[in-house]
């Protein structure tokens, strides 16, 4: 039985070894919001988010207005603000998102509630920008 025990525990263990901060469901913070590390937002929260490398979940119960600025995010709660994501931003069924996204892709879930616009970033649009600059100041 104690090995039986020891298995179950495996499962939190790595969650907490990969650097994950948790907003809880009692929290309510307003402000401005950057980490070096992954975040999940289960209360509310207000003002501007930053995780360049990192990932940003709104948990199921999380409310969340803000302009959001994240390597991937995961919605399953509710956002209100703009969201840009280097990586992808997924909406799950339970999510409800008012706001425009900018991502390398998007997906949202049937049943999801989504209102505003999506623009998708190409990796060859950014290399076409770089390429032209050269190309420029060669013609002046």
């Amino acid at each position: 039985m104690p090995m039986n025990e020891m298995t179950a525990k495996v499962p939190s263990t790595t969650l907490t070894s990969q650097h994950q901060t948790v907003l809880g469901q009692t929290v309510v913070l307003k402000g401005e919001l950057s980490a070096n590390e992954d975040l999940l937002i289960e209360g509310q929260f207000e003002g501007t988010i930053s995780l360049e490398d990192h990932c940003l979940t709104v948990g199921a119960d999380g409310q969340v207005k803000a302009e959001i600025r994240a390597r991937q995010v995961v919605i399953l709660g509710s956002v209100s603000g703009n969201v840009v994501a280097r990586e992808k931003i997924e909406i799950r069924r339970t999510g409800h998102v008012v706001g425009d996204l900018l991502a390398g892709a998007v997906a949202i879930e049937e049943g999801a509630f989504f209102k505003g616009s999506i623009d998708i970033l190409h990796e060859e649009a950014q290399e076409g920008s770089q390429s032209t600059s050269p190309q420029s100041a060669l013609a002046t």
